[in-house]
């Protein structure tokens, strides 16, 4: 586990469905750019859909703009791809690679992050797995990723604190607002994702800049 790295209190999730079709690739150099000036450490990259080719071109587009020594960037699912492009980790959920599994092809320094729970209370045995952090929830309706799964609201992280323990890295997920940031974490989130809420503005930058004036 790579347990040295200590997490930023906003995890960015960047979903394909975000980035415009027409100036694909320009869109992502100033993107990168503007968040990394903007203060983002950590931020992943969301594809479910689409081939190698095109996962490998987003992959080296943003790599270029979000330098290694700023910034942490993690790949949805494809722990396959990490190495090939410098990505810094992998998140893996039910139905992709066993965080163990992920563990053995990506050795001990990558950030390995999974689903750690939901309505249900936590995954069993899902502490035991070597992930470095562990998303809950949704905490609220979201539209940028489909699931039927209840939403848990804030009792809901809480109570998954609770199961958890102290130690854990949980991330709330879902729904998550810069009017309810500030509640996740107090409520025993250690970091909120974040995906539509800020690339749906504008000047993702810009919002960005506004979550960290709040948060910290």
């Amino acid at each position: 586990m790579n347990s040295s790295y200590q997490f930023p209190k906003v995890y960015p999730i960047l979903d394909v469905s975000f980035i415009p079709p027409t100036g694909h690739a320009e869109y992502l150099r100033r993107l990168g750019g503007g968040l990394t000036e903007a203060g983002v450490t950590l931020l992943e990259y969301r594809n479910k859909s689409g081939s190698e080719a095109e996962l490998l071109a987003d992959a080296d587009l943003l790599r270029a703009a979000m330098p290694a020594g700023q910034v942490k960037l993690i790949l949805d699912d494809r722990a396959d791809l990490i190495e090939k492009i410098g990505f810094d980790g992998v998140h893996v959920d039910a139905g992709d690679m066993e965080p163990a599994d992920a563990r053995k092809l990506l050795g001990p320094d990558r950030i390995i992050g999974t689903f750690g729970g939901g309505a249900t209370g936590m995954v069993p045995g899902i502490l035991e797995s070597p992930a470095d952090y562990f998303s809950i929830g949704p905490v609220f309706a979201t539209r940028t990723k489909q699931t039927s799964s209840p939403l848990i609201g804030m009792d809901g992280v809480k109570r998954l604190r609770a199961d958890a323990g102290p130690g854990p890295v949980l991330v709330a997920i879902g729904g998550i607002t810069l009017a309810t940031a500030a509640e996740a974490l107090t409520a025993g989130a250690t970091l909120v994702a974040i995906a539509g809420a800020l690339f749906r503005q504008p000047k993702p930058a810009a919002e960005f800049r506004k979550w960290i004036a709040k948060l910290g």
